[in-house]
C-alpha cells in the first residue's frame, strides 16, 4: 500500500476549496479566510486508513497555470469543488477541469477524481441530478459527496473518500458498466482461490475459508458468520456453495458484492495480502526478497520449504501414484503466469515409465533451480503461496545458504546437501550418458528422447554414509579454450573419454592440467562405453598411466548399454568425494572406504524406500 496520500483540491474561485481545508483543520468554519490555504499533513494516527495525508489547495489568483500543471502530476486524487449553488461552476467540471486534469496525466495512469459539491446548507434540493451523468460518463470519477464548509456536513467524510480511492481505488477491479469484475482482478483472486484451496478439491471448506479469514485479516470467521456468508452466496447463485464449501464463482461474486457496496478495501486488502500492487502485478518486494549469498557459498531448501513443496506435490497428485502427469504438472502451475518447467525438465530428473515426474524427481527440480538460481526460486515460492501458507515474512525464510566452503575444507566437513559435479569431456565421449544413467535411464531409453529436450543437467539423490544427498551433475561444452569460473566451479569433476575413439582421452589429459592439476577440486577419469572394445588412445600416456602419475583414482568404467537400470556406484563415490575433498587423494584410494560408503548408501536407501511407502499408504 502507498506510504502516504496526496489530495489536490481544484475547481472555480469563491467555490469554498479554502474553506474546506480551514474547516477539517480547526473543525469549526473560519471567519476570515486567505486566497489560499498552506499544504497541510495530516499524520498517520489519526487517518482512518493509518497513512500520512497531504492536502494540498490550488488558488487561480495566487498561482500559475505552470505550478497547476505541477501539482496535477504530483497529486494521488484530485477533488473538483463546485458550488451546489452555482450552475456555472458544475458546467465547468465538464468543460474545463476534467479535460484540463486528463491532457496532463497518462492515460495508463489516469489520477482518481472526486467531484465536490460545496455549500450545500445555501439550497433545500440535490444537485445529484447533475452530476449522476458526469459520473457515468467519465471512468476516472470515483464519486461523488455533497458537503458544506460552514455546517462542517461531509467533511471528514469527502477526505476519507478521497483517501479511499487512491488505497483501495475502483479502477483495477470493477467495470461500472458491465457491473462485473475486470479480467485482471478475476486472474488475481483466482490465483489466490487455488492457494487457499489448500486440498485442491475447487472448494473452500470452514477450515480453509477460516486460514484463509485469519491470514488477511486476523480474525477467524465465527460459525454462524460462516454460514451467512455462505447463505449469501447461495440466494444469489446455484453454482456458488457445493458441499457446504465456497466454490471459485461463490468467492468472485463475494469480492463483486463488497466492491458494489463500496467495500473496495475488503478485497484490496486480500489483493496486498497475497503480495499484489495497484496494478494487480505482484510486486517485486514480494516475489524477490532480499537475500544475501557471499561467495563460494550455496544456496539449499530448508526444511520447511521441503514439507510445503511435498504438500503442493500431494495437493496436486490426484491419483497418488507418485508422479505428475502432464495434467497434473499443468494444474500444479496455473498459479503462475506462465509455464516455468519445459520438457527438458523431464530428462533432467527422475521420471516412471510414461515419462512423468516423479516425486523424488519433483523435489529434485525444486533443490537444482534454488542451487543455480535462487532468485527464480523464490519468485516461484512466491507464486505457490509459500510465505503466506507458512506465515512466513517471505519466501527467503526457506533458504538455507550455506557456509562458505573455505570454512568445510579447514574443519574437513560440511552440511551441505547438494554437490555439484561438473562433467567435461570430448564431443561423443558419452557426457549425456553418464548424466542419463544417473537418472536410472539406460541407452535405449535415452536413444528415445528428442534432440530439442535434452538436458545439460542431471539430479538425483545418493546415499552417502546413510545421509541422502543431491548431487548435480552439469555437461559442460567441450570448448575447452573457454571454459569459464562458472565451468570450473564445482566439488569434483568428471573427466569423461570413450574408450573406443583413440583421440578421446587426450581431451581430459589437457583439460586437466591446464585447469585441475594444482586445484584442491577432486578429479575423476570416467572409461565411458566400457562394453565395447578398448581402442589405445593417441595420447603420450595411457589413461592409466596418466592417472597414476597424477595420482588420481585408475580410470572408472562405465556403461549405459544394458537391458537394466545402470548402477549408481560411481555417482555415489563422486558425492562422497565432493563431501570428503580432503580425503580424495588419500583414504578414497582405500577400497574398504568405498565399500563402508556404498553399503551405508544401500542400507539407508532400501531403508528409505520402505519408509516412503509407508508414507504413501498414510497419504
Amino acid at each position: 500500500m502507498r506510504k502516504d496520500v496526496r489530495i489536490l483540491l481544484v475547481g472555480e474561485p469563491k467555490v469554498g476549496k479554502t474553506s474546506l481545508i480551514m474547516s477539517l483543520v480547526s473543525e469549526e468554519f473560519p471567519d476570515e479566510v486567505p486566497l489560499r490555504a498552506e499544504e497541510i499533513t495530516i499524520p498517520a494516527d489519526v487517518t482512518p486508513e493509518r497513512v500520512p495525508t497531504h492536502i494540498v489547495d490550488y488558488s487561480e489568483a495566487e498561482q500559475s497555470e505552470e505550478q497547476l500543471y505541477q501539482e496535477i502530476s504530483k497529486a494521488n486524487v484530485i477533488c473538483i469543488v463546485y458550488s451546489v449553488n452555482n450552475k456555472k461552476s458544475i458546467e465547468k467540471v465538464t468543460s474545463h477541469w476534467i479535460p484540463l486534469i486528463n491532457d496532463r496525466t497518462d492515460k495508463d495512469s489516469r489520477v482518481p477524481l472526486i467531484l465536490v459539491g460545496n455549500k450545500s446548507d445555501l439550497v433545500e434540493h440535490s444537485s445529484m441530478e447533475t452530476i449522476l451523468p458526469i459520473m457515468n460518463q467519465y471512468q476516472d470519477i470515483e464519486t461523488c459527496v455533497e458537503c458544506s464548509a460552514k455546517n462542517l456536513k461531509n467533511i471528514s467524510e469527502l477526505f476519507y473518500y478521497a483517501q479511499k480511492a487512491v488505497l483501495h481505488p475502483t479502477g483495477p477491479l470493477y467495470c461500472p458498466e458491465e457491473k462485473e469484475l475486470k479480467t485482471s482482478c478475476i486472474k488475481a483472486l483466482t490465483r489466490i482461490f487455488k492457494v487457499s484451496d489448500l486440498d485442491n478439491d475447487g472448494i473452500l471448506n470452514d477450515n480453509e475459508l477460516n486460514f484463509f479469514q485469519k491470514t488477511c485479516f486476523n480474525t477467524p470467521l465465527a460459525p454462524q458468520a460462516l454460514e451467512d456468508v455462505k447463505n449469501v452466496v447461495r440466494r444469489n447463485m446455484t453454482d456458488g456453495v457445493k458441499d457446504n464449501g465456497l466454490t471459485l464463482k461463490g468467492f468472485l461474486f463475494l469480492h463483486t458484492l463488497f466492491i458494489q457496496r463500496g467495500r473496495h478495501e475488503t478485497t484490496w486488502t486480500v489483493l496486498r495480502r497475497f503480495g499484489y500492487d495497484d496494478d494487480l502485478e505482484l510486486t517485486q518486494e514480494y516475489l524477490f526478497p532480499i537475500i544475501k549469498v557471499p561467495s563460494d557459498c550455496t544456496t539449499e531448501l530448508n526444511h520447511n520449504a521441503y514439507l510445503f513443496l511435498q504438500s503442493v506435490f500431494d495437493k496436486h497428485d490426484k491419483d497418488r501414484d507418485c508422479a505428475l502427469s502432464p495434467e497434473e504438472v499443468k494444474d500444479l502451475f496455473k498459479v503462475f503466469p506462465y509455464m516455468p518447467w519445459g520438457p527438458d525438465v523431464n530428462n533432467t530428473v527422475c521420471t516412471n515409465e510414461q515419462g512423468w515426474i516423479t516425486y523424488q524427481g519433483y523435489l529434485s527440480q525444486w533443490t537444482l533451480t534454488t542451487y543455480l538460481d535462487v532468485q527464480r526460486s523464490l519468485e516461484y515460492l512466491g507464486y505457490l503461496g509459500y510465505s503466506i501458507i507458512y506465515e512466513q515474512e517471505s519466501q527467503a525464510a526457506a533458504i538455507t545458504v550455506t557456509r562458505n566452503k573455505r570454512i568445510d575444507l579447514q574443519k574437513k566437513q560440511t552440511q551441505r546437501s547438494v554437490f555439484r559435479c561438473n562433467v567435461l569431456g570430448a564431443r561423443g565421449s558419452g557426457k549425456s550418458g553418464f548424466l542419463q544413467a544417473f537418472l536410472g535411464s539406460n541407452l535405449q531409453r535415452q536413444r528415445r528422447v528428442r534432440e530439442d529436450h535434452k538436458s545439460f543437467y542431471a539430479i538425483n539423490t545418493t546415499y552417502v554414509y546413510g545421509q541422502e544427498k543431491y548431487l548435480l551433475l552439469h555437461e559442460v561444452m567441450p570448448d575447452f579454450q573457454f571454459l569459464s569460473e562458472a565451468d570450473l566451479a564445482c566439488d569434483v569433476v568428471c573427466l569423461v573419454y570413450d574408450i573406443n575413439n583413440p583421440r578421446s582421452f587426450e581431451y581430459c589429459a589437457k583439460v586437466y592440467k591446464q585447469y585441475f592439476i594444482d586445484s584442491k577440486t577432486p578429479c575423476v577419469v570416467i572409461a565411458a562405453k566400457s562394453d565395447l572394445h578398448e581402442i589405445r588412445q593417441h595420447y603420450s600416456l595411457s589413461p592409466h598411466e596418466f592417472c597414476r602419475k597424477h595420482k588420481l583414482h585408475p580410470p572408472q568404467p562405465f556403461t549405459c548399454n544394458m537391458t537394466e537400470a545402470p548402477s549408481k556406484d560411481i555417482y555415489t563415490r563422486l558425492t562422497t568425494m565432493a563431501m570428503y575433498p580432503h580425503m580424495a587423494q588419500t583414504d578414497l584410494k582405500n577400497s574398504t572406504f568405498w565399500l563402508r560408503a556404498s553399503v551405508g548408501a544401500t542400507v539407508f536407501a532400501v531403508l528409505g524406500f520402505a519408509m516412503y511407502r509407508a508414507l504413501l499408504k498414510q497419504r
